[in-house]
């Protein structure tokens, strides 16, 4: 086994460690701790890909942006009582299995006959990072300038609205 297989191997049950504990946590607010570190978890993998713009933006836009407006969105409605899904579900634990594997039983042959699970040609990942960027850092700099605008005063409201109010 070589370092690249290890860490590979160390990412993947990390990443799926990190889903379970997503679906048995018992906190809402730890729950979506562990989705932000299984989307670093994912991350990691883009970057043994050698997928390092999609590293980038896992961890900028889905780990920094999205998950942390769903916290704070968690830590807003303040969850009193503490669910199980899994308690008393019968239906969800056969029917989740049953529902993957139909999925998959439908969707193989459809993939092996279009030729998408044949090897990728090179010719198709010849875009770099710079190709990539700089239209982002010049031509759409305004639009991605106001997004962040947007999701500071959506953090900065999430936070005024969940503050809680104390009584002298």
């Amino acid at each position: 086994m070589t370092a690249y297989d290890a860490i590979f191997w160390f990412f993947s049950l990390a990443l799926l460690l990190c889903g379970v504990l997503v679906l048995i946590s018992r906190d809402a607010v730890a729950s979506g701790l562990y989705l932000v570190l299984s989307l670093f978890f994912l991350a990691g993998l883009y970057i043994l890909l050698e997928a390092f713009f999609l590293a980038l933006i896992q961890v900028l836009v889905y780990a920094g942006a999205i998950m942390v407006l769903f916290l704070f969105v968690v830590m807003l409605l303040d969850f009193r009582e503490q669910r199980r899904w899994w308690h008393g579900n019968l239906l969800g634990w056969l029917g989740a299995p049953l529902a993957v594997a139909a999925l998959c039983a439908a969707l193989l042959p459809v993939l092996k006959r279009s030729g998408v699970l044949a090897a990728a040609p090179e010719q198709w990942f010849e875009g770099t990072l710079e190709n990539v960027m700089t239209p982002v850092f010049t031509r759409y700099l305004l639009p991605v300038e106001i997004t962040a605008l947007i999701l500071l005063a959506a953090t900065i409201g999430v936070v005024v609205l969940g503050r809680k109010e104390t009584k002298p």
